[in-house]
């Protein structure tokens, strides 16, 4: 067994951080913009003082605080704090605002509420503070900037033992009804950061970079592998792509990523000096949250000379497959990487059989990476079929290699003249078009079709936008049978998105060209 691996298998998060202290001690865990950094014995250290420090306000096992916290050295202090104390957190993206942030508290119901004061010029104290009194049983408002809370080591009760309790209450990202809370235990998100590590291959001599929300699901995931892998990581407070590449280049960042969006704005700067490596050290690009299209891996392969290894996952089950860098490129291109380990896939069909391999259907799966639930248990209904696989509501298949390849979404199929239409397909191949920046296809309703497809672009060059004609002959091209090919082309300024991976939000075009003859 590797040392990575016995350290992934520590019971709880917090031991796995004072086994890589012990091991590793001088190594840099974390570096932020502003060149501060800790190793991993001091960090230990830090967040074991830290944990006093709240222990002495009233936080103490089986508290459960919300936090909402930038993606700065501090936060990471306070959640491993939390885990030291065996509290029940709960993460919330810093980006939110009252709307969603005030649906998270009212199921929360949380006895603490941390948040950074005032930070970019939003006053999060006050905010907190009056949500807080809307709720029949208010929550004790912390405001935490730099200056954590720190007490007497000697106050503390004994680290959990058990990382089989939930401790961490993670809320989906709602879109047009509240969120769902999604339950985890130390153990699940471990499973996690076991398979993402194992993937990717990383070593100590590796720097990361998490320049996405640390509060995300991703944000233990990734320092999951930290931890097991010995390697550190740069944290970019607020992302600016050319500030970001310029602090990569110099600190010698070897992987950095985090979603699509943020593959095509690395490759957006590149395109600025091409020929020159812009991150000389850089030797991986990796993510998920989003569909990856083959053509970008191939782009940043050749103009960035360095690999895009994507992966797959969500707030229920943080790492499910993954590429690798010792993948082919073909692999890299056309799939979302293997089942990690602690992930068992097996592929539904509308029938419900199982699907043979290169049979379509949707993705399920079970093991330690699951979480153990949602809050509202009615919920758990529809997400665990009879026999307990997870059910994703993505589609995909399992090819004889056993790679994973995802086709869409289960409410993202259209329906054309009882036509089955995989949205994913023609957005992989609109993507390619060279005067195609993104793409977004959508089904919408129609009295003689059923739903008619409909192609919402955001075009390379505004003032040379793809036309109808040309989109009809790319796709013809590129081998559609005509059923397929999109009957509207909507040429926008910029798709809809979220704050957190920038996942396009199709409910929103559904709603601004639905209602369009």
């Amino acid at each position: 067994m590797t040392v990575a691996r016995k350290l992934l298998e520590a019971p709880t998060i917090w031991e796995l951080v004072r086994r890589r202290a012990e091991l590793s001690p001088d190594v840099a865990m974390l570096i932020d913009t502003d060149r501060r950094r800790l190793t991993f014995a001091e960090f230990a250290d830090r967040a074991e003082q830290v944990a006093a420090g709240l222990l002495s306000l009233g936080i103490g096992p089986g508290t459960t605080v919300t936090w909402q916290l930038p993606t700065r050295i501090e936060s990471v202090l306070v959640s491993m704090a939390l885990a030291r104390l065996g509290a029940v957190q709960n993460p919330v993206l810093h980006l939110y605002r009252e709307r969603e942030v005030g649906a998270v508290l009212r199921q929360s119901k949380p006895d603490f509420f941390v948040v950074p004061g005032v930070w970019k010029d939003r006053d999060f104290g006050a905010m907190a503070k009056q949500l807080a009194s809307e709720l029949g049983r208010a929550p004790t408002v912390l405001e935490l900037g730099l200056d954590l809370p720190t007490g007497d080591l000697a106050s503390l009760p004994a680290a959990p033992a058990s990382g089989t309790e939930i401790r961490w209450v993670y809320y989906t990202s709602g879109t047009t009804s509240e969120p769902k809370g999604v339950q985890h235990t130390d153990q699940t998100l471990m499973a996690g950061g076991r398979g993402l590590g194992a993937a990717l291959d990383m070593s100590a001599d590796d720097i990361g970079s998490i320049a996405f929300p640390y509060s995300h699901i991703a944000g233990p995931d990734y320092m999951l592998m930290m931890l097991a892998a010995g390697f550190g990581a740069v944290l970019v407070e607020a992302f600016v792509p050319a500030d970001a590449v310029q602090t990569f280049r110099e600190l010698g960042v070897t992987m950095c990523g985090g979603s699509t969006a943020f593959y095509q704005m690395y490759l957006a700067e590149q395109r600025k000096q091409p020929g020159e490596p812009l991150i000389p050290s850089l030797r991986i690009m990796s993510g998920g949250g989003a569909a990856k299209p083959p053509e970008l891996f191939y782009d940043v392969a050749k103009e960035m000379g360095v690999r895009l290894v994507h992966g797959y996952g969500m707030t229920e089950v943080p790492m499910m497959a993954m590429g690798s860098p010792h993948d082919t490129d073909e692999q890299l291109a056309y799939t979302d990487g293997k089942p990690v380990v602690g992930a068992e896939i097996r592929i539904v069909k509308e029938d419900g059989t199982v699907a043979a391999p290169d049979e379509e259907g949707e993705v399920r799966l079970r093991g330690p990476v699951v979480c153990v639930g949602y809050t509202d248990p009615a919920a758990n209904e529809a997400a665990f079929d009879s026999e307990g696989w997870f059910r994703t509501g993505d589609l995909g298949v399992l090819r004889p290699d056993g790679h994973l390849r995802l086709t869409g979404r289960l409410k993202d199929v259209i329906i054309r003249k009882g036509e089955n239409i995989s949205a994913r397909e023609l957005e992989d191949v609109l993507f390619s078009h060279p005067k195609v920046s993104e793409v977004a296809v959508i089904g919408v309703p129609d009295a003689e079709r059923g739903e008619m497809v409909v192609a919402v672009v955001e075009p390379a060059s505004p003032g040379d936008p793809v036309s109808f004609d040309e989109m009809v002959a790319w796709c013809r091209d590129a081998g559609l049978m005509m059923q397929k090919i999109p009957e509207r082309l909507e040429v926008v300024d910029a798709l809809p998105r979220n704050e957190t991976l920038n996942k396009v939000l199709k409910f929103k075009l559904r709603e601004q060209f639905g209602s369009v003859s």
